[in-house]
C-alpha cells in the first residue's frame, strides 16, 4: 500500500473541499437574477428556521433548562425550585407594598405564602411546619408548609369561604397545606383555620412540591429544607 504523507494528505483535502465551493459559485453564476435571488431566499429561510429552531423554541429552551438542572447538584435544585415556587407565588397572588406612615412598608402576602420571618412565634400559633395533618371534616391528609397568625387572603376569597356565621375565623390562625396526592381529593394545596386540623404521626405525604420545602422525614414531621427554616426559625 503506498505510503501518503502529511503535506499529501492535507492537499487532497484541501482539493476535495474545494469541490462544492466549485459547485455553488457555478450555480450562482450559470443563473440569471430572478433564480439568483429565490436561492438566497431559500438560504435566508432555511438559516431562521434553523435559527428559531435552536434560539426561539419553547422545547429547546426546555431541553436547555433540563440539561442545566441535570448537571446542578440535586440539593441545590431543590432549594433553588424552592425559592422560585415561593416568589412566583407571592407575585401571583398580588404580594404588594403599601406605604404606611413616614414612608413605612407593610407587605401583603396571601395564604402564608409571605417571606417574613415568623419570629417569634405567637404562643397560641399550635402547630408547625412539617407536620402532617388530617382534616377534621374532609378527611383528607397534609402537611403544613406555612402559616399566618390569622387569615390572609383577598377579601373576595374570605368572603366566600366565611359566611356571616364564622367571620370570627378569620382571626384565628390559618394553615397553607399540600394536600396528600394519595387521597385523590383532587386539590393540591388547602389553606385552613387551625379548628380544622388534627395532627397525626408515622404518615408519610405524597405531592410534587414536596422535595422542594421538605429534605426528610423523620417519622413524627418533615424537615425543613434550609431556606423555609429561616421563614419558620422556631417551628
Amino acid at each position: 500500500m503506498p505510503h501518503i504523507s502529511a503535506a499529501a494528505a492535507l492537499q487532497i483535502c484541501v482539493l476535495l473541499s474545494a469541490l462544492p465551493a466549485q459547485y455553488f459559485i457555478s450555480q450562482w453564476y450559470g443563473t440569471d437574477s430572478v433564480q439568483r435571488i429565490q436561492i438566497t431566499e431559500r438560504l435566508i429561510i432555511a438559516s431562521w428556521s434553523s435559527f428559531t429552531k435552536s434560539y426561539l423554541s419553547l422545547d429547546a429552551w426546555a431541553d436547555r433548562l433540563k440539561l442545566w438542572l441535570s448537571k446542578t447538584s440535586f440539593q441545590r435544585t431543590c432549594l433553588n425550585v424552592g425559592l422560585l415556587i415561593l416568589h412566583f407565588r407571592n407575585w401571583y397572588y398580588g404580594e404588594k407594598k403599601t406605604k404606611i406612615g413616614d414612608n413605612e412598608a407593610e407587605t401583603h402576602s396571601y395564604f402564608a405564602e409571605s417571606s417574613h420571618i415568623r419570629s417569634p412565634k405567637p404562643g397560641y400559633i399550635q402547630f408547625s411546619v412539617g407536620q402532617v395533618i388530617v382534616h377534621k371534616r374532609f378527611g383528607y391528609s397534609g402537611v403544613i408548609v406555612g402559616w399566618d397568625v390569622k387569615a390572609k387572603a383577598p377579601e373576595e376569597w374570605l368572603r366566600h369561604k366565611y359566611p356571616p356565621e364564622k367571620q370570627d375565623l378569620k382571626d384565628t390562625p390559618h394553615y397553607r397545606i399540600l394536600i396528600n396526592k394519595a387521597n385523590g381529593f383532587g386539590k393540591s394545596t388547602a389553606y385552613i383555620p387551625e379548628e380544622e386540623i388534627t395532627i397525626i404521626m408515622g404518615l408519610e405525604v405524597h405531592h410534587p412540591d414536596m422535595k422542594a420545602y421538605f429534605s426528610g422525614y423523620d417519622g413524627s414531621k418533615y424537615i425543613m429544607q434550609p431556606w423555609l427554616k429561616k421563614i419558620y426559625p422556631h417551628d
